[in-house]
């Protein structure tokens, strides 16, 4: 049985459905998210957090990687023109790979198992709250400097 035929939502033609357009694509998101995944594991062997702890590589890997999208995105959405796969190579698959919330998933439920529910919501709540804001003023502050030097 096939699918049947998508249309465009913008102009309502037959889109293609072959996926060949959609190869590179994969392939520079897989390249990407090796080259993320191994600086994540070099942080981790750098900065190893002791059993029980608070797990300090995984939050600040987060932080830093959420603000490098930050930056990253305003730069190649309002100030730069870039290839086409920039955005998903780097994106998607550096920082996919870079930063963890899988990682940060295990770490919250190993700490609950190791009797620590308190050390466990202080990581939930205190890596979300800085991954967010991170972004936020990440993007901010590059709009800010963007802005400066057109002046």
């Amino acid at each position: 049985m096939t699918a049947p035929e998508a249309g465009s939502l913008r102009t309502g033609a037959a889109r293609r459905t072959t996926g060949t357009g959609r190869l590179p694509v994969v392939a520079v998101v897989a390249v990407g998210g090796g080259i993320g995944a191994v600086a994540r594991y070099a942080a981790s062997l750098w900065w190893p957090t002791q059993a029980g702890g608070f797990p300090w590589t995984t939050f600040w890997v987060n932080v830093v990687g959420c603000a490098v999208i930050g930056v990253f995105l305003v730069l190649i959405t309002e100030a730069v023109t870039v290839h086409r796969l920039v955005r998903p190579f780097f994106g998607t698959g550096v920082l996919g790979g870079f930063t963890t919330f899988s990682t940060y998933a295990v770490d919250i439920r190993q700490l609950f198992g190791q009797g620590r529910p308190g050390t466990a919501l202080a990581y939930l709540a205190a890596t979300l709250s800085a991954a967010l804001l991170m972004v936020w003023l990440a993007a901010t502050a590059t709009r800010r400097v963007l802005l400066w030097r057109q002046r």
